[in-house]
């Protein structure tokens, strides 16, 4: 008999809770089944594998960090947007790290919700570039630069290793945006 309440949806979000607890890497069905008091077959009727799982965790992720971001970014231009995107993306990974992690996840057959949430945030960082006027392929161009820089920044901050030299991470981080700026504002 199924336990009453179990959906995918559900099971995502625990999956997501779970994975900002222990890391999205150690989430599995099984896991899951533990923390509900439930066989693990029972699961299955749900999501089909620990994979199926992972990705709708990736999807509640994306969803949740698109959200915020268009928020953030909402109103903004150039400099403003930048630091606006940048910011939910660290302030997420500080406050979600298995949910951030579940960011970086590609199904091998992603769902159209998984593709859909992971658009809007092509969609996102081009609505920043948009405030620099860059032409193809200078944008694909700075959406690959600014995803490699904030997310190898937040990547290599939550690792610990900006925490032994001076400056902090909090005080290079405005200087990196800055950096970011006038790289896109000098774009030839």
């Amino acid at each position: 008999m199924a336990r009453a309440g179990l959906t995918g949806e559900r099971l995502a979000q625990a999956g997501a809770e779970l994975a900002d607890e222990v890391g999205f890497d150690q989430v599995t069905v099984s896991a899951l089944a533990r923390q509900f008091g439930v066989q693990v077959a029972s699961l299955y009727s749900h999501v089909r594998s620990s994979a199926d799982l992972k990705a709708r965790i990736a999807t509640v992720a994306l969803t949740e960090l698109a959200d915020r971001a268009s928020t953030a970014v909402a109103g903004r231009a150039s400099r403003a947007a930048l630091s606006a995107l940048a910011d939910v993306y660290r302030d997420y990974a500080r406050k979600h790290p298995g949910r951030y992690a579940a960011t970086r996840f590609v199904p091998d057959s992603p769902a159209p919700e998984h593709v859909d949430s992971g658009r809007r945030h092509s969609e996102l960082v081009r609505a920043v570039l948009r405030g620099y006027d860059l032409d193809e392929p200078a944008q694909t161009d700075a959406v690959r630069l600014l995803g490699s820089t904030i997310h190898g920044y937040i990547q290599l901050e939550s690792a610990g290793t900006f925490a032994f030299s001076e400056p902090s991470s909090d005080d290079s981080w405005p200087r990196i945006i800055d950096a970011l700026d006038t790289l896109l504002r000098s774009w030839s």
